[in-house]
This record gives C-alpha cells, structure tokens and sequence, in this order.
C-alpha cells in the first residue's frame, strides 16, 4: 500500500512539517515561547518527523518495496515513527501533569523513555552518524552500569526507572537547555541564513569576496577564505559554508593551479571559521549564552576578534603557499566581478544591519531574527527574481529545516550526554582528572582540553562537541585561574577545529564531494593549512584583552596585533617561506617569536617584534637571487634556491 505513494504525498508532508517547524519558531519568537516542555516537545517531534518521512520516501524508492529486506525496513521505519511521535507527544498532552509530578516516572512513562531514545538513536544515525550515538549510549550505560567499574570511576548505581525520569522528564535529560536552545534560538536565526541564501544574499557577498581578491596572489584561494568568513554570518556551520561557498571557490582555485586536494582543504578550513564570525556565527554560541548565563550580544563582541585573528592567520598560510608553490595571478580576474551588479544586488544585504541593529539596542535574539526574517522577505520583492512567492516560501522552509534538523538532534542526543553527566557527577571526575594530568600546569591542561575536543568532536556537529567537553573539561580551566567565557570560547574553538581533524572531518568530507579530491588527504592538507589558527585560542586564553573583557581600546588593539603578529610568524614558521625559502635557522626563529607573542607581556612582545623583525630584514637582505618552479600545491618544489639556504 505505501509503495504507492507518490513524491507529490512526500513532497506536500515535508512542506507542511517545514513549514510547521519554522511557524513555530517564527511565532514564539515574536509572542513569546512556550513552557519549556512545550516548545522543546513539539521541536523534536517535527524534526523526527521530517527524518522519518524522508526515510520512509527514499526506502520505497530504493529496490522497490517488494523486496523482504525493504519490507522490513519500511516497516521498522513506520513503527518507529509512529512510537516516537508517540513518546515525544506524551510531553506535549500530558505537560501540565507531568509538571505536577515533579519529575516522579509512571511505569509507561519508562516505556516510552526507552522508545524515544531508540528513536532519537536512530534519527541521528541516519543524520549526523554513529559518532554521537555511540556516544550517548557509552554514557546511558555508565549511568546503568556504572557501580560495577573500579573505584574511581564508579558511582552509586542507578536504575533504569531514575535514569529514565532524568532523560525523559524535565529538563536535565533530552529536553534539556541544549534542545531549548535549537528550538528558539538556533532556528529562527537558521531560517535568516537560509532566507538570505535563497533571495542571493549570499552569491552577493561571494562576489564581493572574488572582487576584492581577484587581482592578488592565490586570489581565488584569498577569495575562499574571505567569503567564507563573510558566509559564516549568515549560515554558522561548516558543512552549510562548504556547500554554498564551495561550488564557487574551489573551481576557481582549480583553475589558477591548485590540485583538487588542497582546494578542498583551503575551503574545508575557511568554512570551518565561519562558526566563530559574527553575527550569526553557530549553535554552539547561542548554548554558551545558556551555559554560561551571559548574553550572546557579549559573546558575540567577545568571538570578533579571535575570529579576525582566525581569518587573518589563514590568509597568511595561503599568501605564503602560494608563494612557495609560485602559484600565478589570475589572468582573468577582472572578468569575474561586475561590481556594478554587486551593488545593485547589495540591498539583498539590510537583514544583516536589522538583526545586528536591533541586538546592538538590547532586543532578544529571537525577536532581531524574527524582524530580520521579516526584512529579507520585504526585500526579496524589490526583484522578481528573487521575490519569496508561496512556493519559494515553502522552498525557504525545507532548506531551513534540512539545516536544523542535524542540530536538533544533535542537541537531543547531547541532551543524554548531560542528564548522565548531572546525575552521576562525572564531569567532576573528568575537571579532575585534566587538573593532575596537567599536574596543574595551565599550558598543559589547554593542549589536553584541545586534544579532548578534537577527539571526541571527530564526527560530530561543532554544537554537541561544544556540550560535551564544556561539560566535561571547561570546569577544569576555570579551577586553573582561566576566565569563564575564555574557557568556554577555547572549547567552542577547539570543538570547531574538529570539523578539520581527521580522520573523521565533516567540513572535508563536504569539499572532497565538490573538489572529488580524498577526504582523508583533504583532511591532512585542512590541519596545515588550519595549523598556524590553532594557536589563536592560545593567544586569546593568555591575553583576555582580546576578548574586549574590563580592559581599554589601547590593550584591546595592541593584543589584537600583536596576536596577528604571532600567528603570521607560526604560518611563516610552518610554511617555511616568507618572500622565498627560509633556512632552519630562519623558520626556528620566526616560531620563537610566534611564541613570545603568545604572552601578554608587554616586554615580550617587544622581544618577538625586534626578533621577527630582524629575522625579515636579514631574510630579505641575504636572499638575492630565488626562483620557485611552478608545481601544484601540495607537492614540493623541485627547483628552489636562495642564498643561505640549507639543502
């Protein structure tokens, strides 16, 4: 019976649960929320819902439903659809008792615990991957199982019928701040990017990104960097950066020489910084505002300047490259920017002034999305072309709601994670053991905090990584004298990084699909490229003026050059090139100053500035004759000489 559904039942369901999805949002976010249990209930139910009917759509496509195999598993799909819609709307009928209870469990209330998070399970399998699932199901048996591990890692024990009522009820467990956060915050802020993508908002900062870089050296690669910090903004993920920027950048730096591998790679990591660029930036920043009780307003100002220094640093690494891979301008560069057409498209641009506008005046981040939204379907009218009709409206709302989906259940699963965490008291156990591991040392327990998100971040979206460790570690800095949103910034920033780590790296996944380059290698060429930027986090841990935290605008832009300062020397260090090849002495010492410019010593940095100074006029004074042979990045020169140079 159902293979006989045709796309139009699929496409008309999806449209209207889209369109559901982002009503309620759009909605609340103008009348006010609802109850917790409300609001949060009915977000995940409309997301499952969305996953279970494409899957339903594509397993009666695949190899005909006649098949015993696909019978099963269209039957599987509906029943589990059917018991999650079930479970989830138990929360939104019964709310009102469910409150009264105080989080006491009824025995059908276990059942249908156990029921949502297979069902949640199976959702962010089908989504997201295994990384999460397997994930919070390590941590549910731990809260089941965890009396029976020695002693150190043990806890009391806990039955299922308490681990049940942590998960199910209240808002400790699925329901928790981080699916609050998805189901008011992230969504009206995803459906503004989205809405902005559809009107060409997005093709318009692109353009203005290959104007402005067009002419220099590794231009379509500087263009890749600049238009993905600009595209951050607006769509604050990284798989969203790679695919709306990447169609335009990597054919591009294909063309003036670059091999599809390191393309990809250069795309993979600008993309990934996207999430830590204002306005928008990514979910994980709307979840720090819960976490840490501060306004995203002032994480927002905080996220600015490392997110410069990010972009900054990067530019260094692939200016440089391409002056060891003696990559060439672009001949025609001129040809790809009609600046004209850029402006006449830039009014497509006045959401990004309303929203920051109106949060600058104090409003909630829920009502600037909500009249930025109402701005960009104004504006959509000002051309036909781009003018949000009903069908384009519907269009808006499923391409919103593709983007949210991963998040929502990210955050649901994560949900788990922390209602664990909370009831078992794990995250103390996990502060302390990062404290003696380090034995104390700050610089230690940053590397180790860094390799904790990176590992445990490998295939997970930047917002569950977030969750997880700044549950888990955060805590652990803050003992060790770092300030509260420092701590909580090096983790975002670090759990971003993970996006770029092999050998599970989700943003190099994306660009290998668009460069067909290797995903691995990709990944490999993305941490150097990205190597130089994971020391920004370091600079901004030791120097807080970066963050723009009780402090003036004359130790706010010393920390902020000197910071660029450092990173530009770790890139020439990593690269070794600065106008040709360095020596070993040369690169050593240009990594000395990129050290000393981590500290927030004055005396210091004046040490790194007459170090790399140095270094710079005694590199350009010795190096009289160079010549780079043209090859493909990534591969060595194969004829490059200079003066001093150790062969």
């Amino acid at each position: 019976m159902l293979s006989g559904l045709p796309d139009r039942f699929f496409d008309w369901t999806i449209g209207i649960v889209s369109l559901l999805l982002v009503s309620l949002t759009l909605y609340t976010a103008y009348f006010g929320v609802f109850p917790d249990g409300l609001q949060r209930s009915a977000h995940l139910l409309l997301v499952m819902a969305l996953v279970y009917v494409a899957a339903l759509r594509t397993s009666l496509k695949d190899e005909g439903s006649s098949s015993p195999s696909r019978t099963l598993q269209t039957l599987w799909i509906v029943v589990v659809l059917t018991a999650g819609i079930i479970a989830t709307g138990h929360h939104i009928i019964n709310f009102d008792a469910i409150n009264d209870r105080w989080g006491e469990i009824t025995g059908l209330e276990i059942i249908f615990a156990v029921i949502l998070v297979i069902a949640l399970f199976d959702a962010c399998r089908r989504t997201i991957g295994w990384p999460i699932v397997i994930l919070a199901a390590i941590f549910i048996a731990y809260g089941l199982l965890g009396s029976y591990l020695p002693d150190g890692l043990a806890h009391r024990g806990y039955s299922l019928k308490r681990v049940a009522a942590q998960l199910y009820l209240g808002g400790g467990g699925i329901f928790g701040t981080p699916l609050g956060v998805s189901a008011t915050f992230v969504t009206g802020v995803v459906v503004l990017g989205a809405l902005l993508e559809k009107t060409g908002a997005g093709q318009v900062l692109m353009d203005f990104a290959t104007g402005l870089t067009g002419r220099m050296r590794a231009g379509p690669a500087k263009a890749a960097v600049v238009g993905s910090s600009l595209m951050g903004m607006i769509s604050g993920t990284a798989v969203a950066n790679v695919l709306t920027t990447g169609p335009i950048s990597i054919p591009l730096m294909r063309k003036s020489g670059y091999r599809k591998e390191a393309a990809g790679a250069i795309e993979a990591v600008a993309s990934t910084g996207g999430q830590l660029m204002p306005p928008v930036m990514g979910a994980a920043a709307f979840i720090m505002a819960e976490f840490t009780s501060t306004s995203y307003l002032t994480i927002a100002k905080a996220a600015f300047l490392p997110a410069v220094i990010f972009y900054a640093v990067l530019l260094a690494m692939v200016h440089f490259e391409a002056v060891k891979r003696n990559i060439p301008l672009l001949r025609d560069a001129d040809s790809i920017t009609d600046w004209q057409s850029i402006l006449r498209r830039s009014y497509l641009l006045a959401p990004l002034p309303v929203f920051v506008g109106m949060l600058l005046n104090g409003y909630s981040i829920m009502l600037s999305s909500f009249w930025a939204v109402a701005a960009s379907v104004i504006v959509s009218f000002f051309s036909r072309a781009s003018a949000q009709t009903p069908r384009r409206m519907v269009e808006t709302a499923v391409a919103a709601a593709n983007a949210v989906i991963p998040v929502a259940l990210a955050c649901a699963a994560a949900g788990c994670i922390i209602g664990i965490i909370t009831l078992t008291g794990v995250g103390l156990k996990f502060s302390t053991l990062v404290v003696l591991l380090s034995g104390g040392h700050l610089p230690l327990a940053l590397v180790l905090t860094m390799l904790t998100c990176l590992i445990l971040g490998m295939g997970l979206p930047t917002a569950a990584a977030y969750i997880l460790v700044a549950t888990l570690v955060a805590p652990a800095l803050v003992d060790l004298g770092v300030g509260l949103l420092a701590a909580h910034l090096f983790v975002l920033y670090s759990a971003m990084l993970s996006s770029i780590t092999p050998p599970v790296a989700l943003a190099a996944y994306a660009a290998a699909s668009i460069s067909q380059g290797n995903p691995l290698k990709i990944a490999v060429l993305a941490c150097q490229f990205g190597m130089g930027a994971f020391a920004v986090p370091y600079f901004f841990v030791y120097d807080p003026a970066l963050l723009g935290i009780d402090v003036t605008w004359v130790q706010v832009i010393l920390s902020f050059l000197t910071a660029i300062a450092g990173g530009v020397c770790a890139s020439i260090a990593m690269m070794g090139v600065f106008a040709y090849r360095l020596s070993i002495i040369e690169r050593l010492g240009f990594a000395l100053a990129a050290l000393l410019f981590v500290s927030s010593d004055w005396r210091l940095d004046a040490l790194a500035v007459l170090v790399a100074a140095g270094l710079i006029v005694w590199h350009m004074r010795k190096g009289t004759t160079h010549t780079f042979t043209t090859t493909e990045i990534g591969s060595e020169p194969v004829n490059s000489t200079s003066k001093g140079d150790i062969q």
